[in-house]
This record gives C-alpha cells, structure tokens and sequence, in this order.
C-alpha cells in the first residue's frame, strides 16, 4: 500500500526559509510523477510544484518560482521542497501527492494524483 508522509512545516516569519519532505512507501515510484499542492482556509487546494521522478524534470506554480524548489532522493524515497522567503500567503496545508505513470490528467490537477499524504501546516507570520 502507498504511503506518503510529509514532515518539515512550522511556524516562521516573513522572509524565512522552510524545507518540507515527503516519504514515500510501499511501491516503486522512478516513474511516478510527485507534487506538493497546498491549501489555505477557506480556499481551494492549488498546485505548487512537481517533479518526474525519473527524468527530475520540476515545474512550478508562478506564485513560487524563484523562491522554492523541489528535488527527490531516490535512495531514501523522499521528495523535498525547500521554501525560501517565505510570505504570509504561503501559510496553509501542504500536501504530498503521487501521480501513477498511466493515470490521466496534468501534473498541475489535483484530480490527477493518485495518492496523498496528511499534509504539514505552514504558517508565515509578517
């Protein structure tokens, strides 16, 4: 059974740096693509970023390029996402999500992911 387990959320100030990971478990993931989606209160879930975890070939919401990236690990099953200059309107929920190789849709989709993890609170304060 997929598992995905994000760690790495807090409470920061305007400007700091954060780095989120995402474990994953219980398949074999060099062909899955991996995103982090994240959700404010009140607001619809939204993409992030992505990752082919074969190829490493990242995209990014326009609201984060420039100030996160993300990479994956493939010796420790991990997916991280380091945030820096962090904004208050980056604080929400942010959650791991892994896509299966033949599932349809975007990476950017939410409805695309196949799995999801708990999700980890990020909270900016100005």
């Amino acid at each position: 059974q997929v598992q995905l387990v994000e760690s790495g959320g807090g409470l920061v100030q305007a400007g700091a740096s954060l780095r989120l990971s995402c474990v994953v478990s219980g398949g074999t993931f060099s062909s899955y693509t991996m995103g982090w989606f994240r959700q404010a209160p009140g607001k619809e879930r939204e993409f992030v970023a992505a990752i082919r975890w074969g190829s490493g070939t990242a995209y990014f919401a326009d609201s984060v390029k420039g100030r996160f990236t993300i990479s994956r690990d493939s010796a420790k099953n991990t997916v991280y996402l380091p945030m820096n200059n962090l904004k208050p309107e980056d604080t929400a929920v942010y959650f791991c999500a892994a896509k299966r190789p033949l599932s349809s849709g975007n990476y950017y989709g939410s409805e695309s992911y196949d799995y999801w993890g708990q999700g980890t609170q990020v909270t900016v304060s100005s």
